[in-house]
């Protein structure tokens, strides 16, 4: 359990930070969020995921953050308030309080800005050792998935049916093309070669995601981006899902049928040990 949150500027305890009730992310999730990885107390990519915060909030015309400076001390300071040492931080801006309106707020509003942290011990090794199930469901996002946005209710119905399933992840397929996950991204191995969808709208380029592809390229797998169907995933060698919180997890069933021989593949290894590697030189 979080002890300290960060709230508006103030460090505030869990039990007493509260938000207006017409906060625009509580009534029209009006907000975007990110979630950043800490291994031994040292944040992994923080850079990248508050860069692509401020895209998130540029694309929704959500002015007002703090610098990222800021931002950056807030977390820290959030996760050693915790005593965290392998943990999440959660960030949240939203648009702010005013009486609701589908426009925004006519007058200039404070955005709200929401940290938590919590301790989250990396993947289980029998896990990643032997795999996960996945099932695909349609997906019925809207258009803009490259934005980090907090209105994630398909997304919580997709990983619900998952879970109801006894799968670890729901994968997305949009018109017949496998998109990505629940709240990871897709990769597919055939022969030596590397696919996953590309960064476009239909997407959430993942900072994991693209920190597994300049692996790939560094250890000379060739790398596709570029859309693909079920029937291909059907024949695919391996398949692999990517996000801040499982980093590289290997898939052995969809919608219960073995992908490959059932078992992770070596391709699969290699990345899954070049990011454990990177993450021990933190």
């Amino acid at each position: 359990m979080s002890k300290v949150v960060y709230l508006n500027g103030s460090f505030v305890d869990y039990a007493e930070a509260v938000v207006p009730v017409e906060d625009r992310g509580f009534v029209f999730a009006d907000g975007v969020y990110e979630v950043i990885r800490f291994y031994g107390g040292k944040p992994f990519a923080a850079e990248e995921h508050l860069a692509r915060l401020r895209r998130s909030a540029e694309a929704i015309k959500l002015d007002g953050l703090p610098s990222t400076q800021e931002l950056m001390e807030a977390a820290l300071e959030t996760v050693d308030r915790n005593g965290c040492v392998n943990a999440t931080l959660y960030l949240q801006v939203t648009r702010g309080p005013a009486p609701r309106k589908h426009e925004f707020p006519a007058s200039e509003v404070p955005v709200t800005v929401f940290m938590i942290a919590r301790e989250v011990p990396r993947p289980d090794a029998e896990r990643v050792n032997r795999g996960v199930a996945c099932i695909t469901v349609p997906d019925i996002r809207w258009h803009r998935c490259d934005i980090k946005s907090i209105a994630l209710l398909p997304n919580v119905l997709a990983k619900q049916q998952a879970a109801e399933a006894g799968a670890a992840e729901a994968i997305f397929v949009r018109d017949g093309i496998v998109t990505e996950g629940g709240s990871s991204n897709f990769f597919m191995v055939r022969g030596e070669c590397l696919f996953t969808h590309p960064a476009d709208e239909h997407i959430l380029a993942g900072i994991t995601r693209d920190y597994v592809l300049s692996l790939a390229r560094k250890l000379q797998i060739e790398v596709r981006e570029e859309t693909f169907g079920m029937s291909e995933v059907e024949n695919a060698d391996e398949v692999f899902i990517t996000s801040t919180g499982i980093e590289v997890l290997p898939v052995t069933t969809i919608d219960g049928k073995p992908v490959g021989n059932g078992v992770p593949g070596p391709v699969t290894k290699r990345l899954w040990q070049a990011f454990d590697d990177s993450i021990s030189k933190l």
